[in-house]
């Protein structure tokens, strides 16, 4: 990745390392984003491995000689986290939360992609080098898009929840909710039909960032010992920067040869 382009990844690998943190902390997976049930043998000792893992990926980012490898080992955890979320799916395909919880876990999905299409250094013949080069990236691209309609459409669903989530401060919380959500949706379709791409992926990543700021560091210092602000905070942290991670990987169009 170039100089422009080494911010975002900074962002994504303190994501890794915070999320990380967390599940080594308290010995568990990252609460909305429980990937194994309850019942699970040993799950407690996968949710230490998953953190173990985020963590060591994370620092792995942050290195040249390391990142390569990290960018593989990353994108493999997240495909299998986002797998995890299909069963869901399948089985309660009407509930739209269960959309958002996939929604949120394909945007992470999308930065670790686009990581992975630009760092990998795949052999020749590898099966996996469709998904790495400008095609990578591309297919990334349509995922993330794709990926920020449930989003979008969980603020116009639960619209009683969103507004509680909007800083009592602002006036019109309930328009915040309904702006934020089709915001989303707008940015998701120009990003999958190519009308303005780039502004449209700017103004997603602008917008998670300011989620983050405004919500959860906020909750953060209100109860700095609980564990559900940390928490929160990490994952939005962690969307947010995959989105910026798809940013700086849009190029700016050029306009059409007369």
């Amino acid at each position: 990745m170039n100089r422009s382009q080494q911010p975002a990844l900074t962002l994504f690998a303190v994501g890794m390392i915070g999320l990380g943190i967390l599940a080594l902390i308290y010995g568990d997976f990252a609460l909305v984003w429980q990937p194994v049930a309850a019942w699970v043998p040993g799950r407690t000792i996968l949710a230490y491995g998953s953190g173990f893992l985020m963590v060591l990926g994370g620092i792995g980012l942050l290195f040249t000689t390391t990142a390569a490898w990290s960018a593989r080992i990353l994108f493999s955890y997240l495909v299998v986290w986002a797998l995890l979320k299909v069963p869901a799916l399948v089985v309660a395909p009407q509930i739209e939360a269960v959309w958002l919880g996939f929604g949120e876990l394909a945007v992470l999905l999308a930065g670790g992609w686009v990581l992975f299409a630009r760092l990998a250094a795949l052999r020749d013949g590898s099966p996996f080098t469709f998904l790495t080069g400008e095609k990578g990236i591309r297919l990334a691209r349509l995922f993330f898009a794709v990926s920020l309609i449930p989003i979008g459409l969980s603020h116009l669903v639960y619209v009683k929840e969103t507004v509680e989530f909007v800083p009592a401060w602002l006036p019109y919380r309930v328009g915040w909710a309904y702006l934020t959500g089709a915001g989303q949706i707008a940015c998701g379709l120009g990003v999958l039909f190519s009308i303005l791409p780039r502004i449209a992926v700017w103004a997603e990543a602008g917008m998670i960032s300011v989620f983050t700021l405004l919500v959860w560091a906020p909750a953060i210092l209100a109860a700095p010992k609980a564990r559900l602000p940390w928490t929160a905070f990490f994952i939005s942290w962690a969307i947010a920067s995959a989105a910026w991670v798809v940013a700086q990987n849009i190029a700016p169009q050029r306009p059409a040869k007369p």
